[in-house]
């Protein structure tokens, strides 16, 4: 029996590139018209119609639209490319369904279905599940603790009893329970600590839910400190009936048919590690994540208590960064002048410009325009002004100039230009030459390297285009060709290109001489 790769099955054959782009369709041009015909194969899917005909996508689109003013009308969309375009990014599944067709001119003609992918539908539902988030979802879940001790429980005399199936159930429930704590708390604390920050823009939000906000973290710490030391009992009680036996049962009973008997046993090794270190951890001096889970829960009643002291003593003395905002919008409203309001803001906000950016050459008529900044002699500037930011003559004497370490700077520019001349005389040795049939120098090579170097970069993820790039008045040419080998004879050794042409040509009226490189004044 040949052995399968389990590689080759389900989302495991979706790459990450594949799997980012099911997310396309919601930064497109037409996101909400792809958005709503999602929708339409949801619903579908819900009632246990899987595979659709356009005409079928169409009428479960104007069943929405009935029932949803913001869903489009059917005839303004353009199905068939909508269709098309979710099958390219891998969100839909097309095929052929010649059953469907009446006539011998519609069998001869196409006739696709389509269906939501695994990998699509699971993008779907996480888009929905951010459209559809809201506050509501953000709470603290304390009723759940009751059902993880009954089924901690229930796991202890399965276990006994060497009941398999009880104790796949019951580990299923607990590891989807305290995972559900797990996420349930980490938006509600997000969640605080954004009605934190916002607070002095919407303080009525805050205050219209305080009271319920405390109750409710009152009253699931009162239910985690109840619960806590008789969820380790129950963690040990599970433990004195066999650990090794109940991972054991419960991967025997799992399921997952494409996992290995060994993959399925250390997973469910992990998940009840996991869970015995959130209830239980086995050192006595370690802290559970459900103590950490307590102290966070206490820090986050101190935190909107602060919160309430803060708003309650902005909204008593009429200060508040709101109140501070609109007093000064009336300072910039009322100002007489544009001037007036430069100067108001840069003592507001104390934003001003680097004065060195203004500074000029002494002589103006020095240094042509034309020169870049790169090549041109930097200006002189005074310690004070790079120290203090003062301008000179605006304090008591004479300010020093600074070092400038001109002979340096000039021995640097000197090599520089040395080696840009060396480059520009490779570059149009290189442009003249066969590439391929005789060994490059060095200069040659690393301008070849350097022309690889930008044309790579420049490349798109999945574009068979050519390549191109110009440096030194040459051209470089890459042309996709599909089993081809190409190879550049270096003085370091052979340099190979697989599926690729190259070319190096010189650009119109550009190509580098030696006696065309600058030279320094």
């Amino acid at each position: 029996m040949a052995n399968t790769s389990p590689s080759a099955f389900g989302l495991d054959v979706f790459g990450l590139d594949d799997r980012m782009r099911l997310f396309h369709y919601v930064t497109a041009d037409n996101r909400l018209h792809y958005l709503w015909v999602l929708r339409a194969f949801d619903t579908a899917r819900a009632n246990y119609h899987v595979l659709l005909h356009t005409s079928e996508v169409s009428q479960a689109l104007a069943t929405l639209a009935a029932a949803n003013p913001d869903c489009p009308d059917p005839p303004e969309l353009e199905l068939p490319r909508l269709l098309d375009q979710l099958v390219e990014w891998g969100v839909l599944d097309r095929s052929q369904d010649g059953t469907r067709a009446t006539t011998l001119a519609e069998y001869r003609n196409r006739h696709s279905v389509y269906q939501l992918t695994e990998a699509g539908y699971r993008a779907h539902r996480a888009v929905e599940s951010v459209l559809s988030a809201s506050m509501d979802d953000s709470t603290l879940s304390r009723l759940v603790f009751a059902d993880l001790l009954a089924d901690l429980t229930a796991l202890a005399t399965a276990n006994a009893a060497g009941d398999a199936e009880e104790i796949y159930r019951k580990l299923n429930r607990l590891d989807q329970a305290l995972n559900d704590i797990a996420e349930r708390a980490a938006r509600f604390y997000h969640m605080l600590g954004d009605l934190s920050r916002t607070n002095d823009v919407r303080p009525e939000t805050f205050l219209a839910h305080k009271d319920a906000l405390l109750a409710h973290l009152r009253d699931f710490h009162d239910e985690l400190a109840r619960y806590t030391p008789r969820l380790r009992e129950a963690v040990h009680a599970v433990e004195a009936t066999g650990t090794e036996r109940m991972v054991e049962a419960a991967a025997e009973a799992d399921e997952r048919i494409f996992r290995t008997p060994a993959e399925r046993l250390a997973d469910w090794q992990r998940r009840w590690d996991g869970l015995r270190a959130w209830l239980a951890p086995p050192q006595a001096g370690t802290t559970s994540e459900a103590d950490r889970l307590a102290d966070a829960t206490m820090t986050a009643i101190g935190d909107v208590l602060a919160l309430l002291r803060r708003v309650t003593e902005a909204r008593r003395g009429g200060v508040s960064r709101e109140s501070q905002l609109r007093h000064l919008a009336a300072w910039f409203t009322g100002a007489g002048s544009v001037e007036a309001a430069h100067a108001l803001f840069d003592a507001s906000f104390g934003l001003g410009a680097p004065r060195h950016v203004a500074v000029a050459y002494a002589d103006g008529e020095a240094i042509p325009t034309r020169q870049s900044w790169w090549e041109a002699p930097a200006v002189e500037l005074s310690r004070t002004l790079v120290q203090t930011g003062r301008l000179p003559g605006q304090g008591n004497g004479r300010p020093a100039r600074l070092d400038r370490a001109a002979e340096r700077r000039s021995r640097l520019r000197v090599e520089q230009l040395a080696a840009e001349r060396r480059l520009a005389e490779a570059a149009g040795r290189l442009a003249g030459a066969a590439v391929g049939t005789e060994p490059l120098d060095e200069a040659q090579t690393e301008v070849l390297l350097r022309l690889l170097d930008l044309a790579l970069a420049a490349r798109v993820t999945g574009a068979a285009h050519p390549l191109a790039a110009a440096v030194h008045g040459v051209r470089l040419t890459l042309t996709p060709a599909t089993g081809t080998f190409t190879t550049v004879p270096t003085a370091g050794g052979a340099l190979h290109l697989d599926g690729f042409t190259l070319s190096v040509t010189p650009v119109e009226g550009r190509l580098p001489t030696a006696d065309r490189a600058p030279v320094p004044a």
